[in-house]
């Protein structure tokens, strides 16, 4: 059973745990096949049901669906539209720190931070309020005849900014952040870092989703602050369309990420900026 197979992925033991992390936005998602019956109109009638929370509505471009493939097969394959592509839709509340983004052929939940003060709800939180968009969704789907929410692939992505001055003052002192990656010497025929941008993957036991991981510089919205974008997405399927191997493989890829994101940095950053508690 795919539900075995996970509860298998799963370490164990109690997960790394920080007082101050550096998350900033969490995104939970799914993707399934195309509903063809979606049109236009069902995103306000949709957006009726979630509107009380949910009172700000923005058009977005659609995203483009990848899917991942393990062994002789290509890593990403792109999904062909048959019809023209309508847009996705963001769903905004008022606090402008949840989104309930749709489209025909993919639901997602974001948790961000919009103000410093604005702190991580934690994981519970932020998955419970997409199941329950999620199953509210469903219901919709089936009242109005539009087929069946036939899941292909799960996602889930955490971004963390790391402002300049905590844990690092320039790009070269990435790895005073990063315990993989240092950039050592100045006695070199190179000049200093102009741009970073890093990319790994891993895959995850019984190959379940892969975990892709990426590291670049970049500069904050509300104060042009330095800081080192580092993002954590864990993309799969279980290979049971079940409600609980979903939520099993929610869980797993969760722990991935924390798990990857406390082997990824350094021991100092982790003790000194975000005080870890475990």
């Amino acid at each position: 059973m795919a539900t075995d197979r996970l509860a298998e992925d799963k370490v164990g033991g109690q997960l790394p745990d920080y007082e101050n992390p550096p998350v900033t936005e969490v995104v939970c998602g799914i993707l399934f096949k195309t509903l063809d019956g979606f049109r236009i109109p069902h995103f306000g009638l949709f957006w009726e049901r979630c509107k009380a929370d949910y009172p700000s509505c923005q058009e977005v471009a659609p995203l483009i669906p990848l899917i991942e493939r393990f062994g002789e097969e290509s890593t990403e394959e792109i999904q062909a539209f048959n019809d023209l592509p309508l847009p996705r839709v963001w769903f905004l509340n008022n606090q402008d720190t949840g989104i309930i983004q749709l489209q025909r052929d993919r639901f997602l939940h974001n948790w961000k931070k919009s103000k410093p003060t604005d702190n991580y709800p934690r994981y519970r939180t932020v998955i419970d309020l997409f199941k329950r968009h999620l199953e509210s969704f469903a219901t919709f789907v089936n009242e109005h005849k539009l087929g069946a929410i036939d899941a292909m692939q799960y996602e889930m992505t955490y971004v963390n900014h790391i402002p300049q001055g905590e844990g690092w003052n320039a790009l070269s002192d990435l790895g005073k952040v990063f315990r993989d990656h240092r950039w050592v010497g100045t006695d070199r025929f190179l000049p200093s870092i102009e741009h970073l941008n890093l990319r790994t993957s891993f895959e995850l036991p019984n190959r379940t989703a892969r975990m892709h991981v990426s590291i670049r510089d970049g500069r904050r919205k509300d104060d042009m602050k330095p800081v080192f974008l580092f993002e954590l997405t864990v993309r799969g399927f279980p290979g049971e369309p079940s409600q609980k191997s979903m939520w099993a493989w929610f869980d797993v890829a969760r722990e991935w990420i924390v798990r990857g994101f406390t082997d990824l940095t350094t021991e100092e950053i982790q003790k000194s900026v975000w005080r870890r508690t475990r």
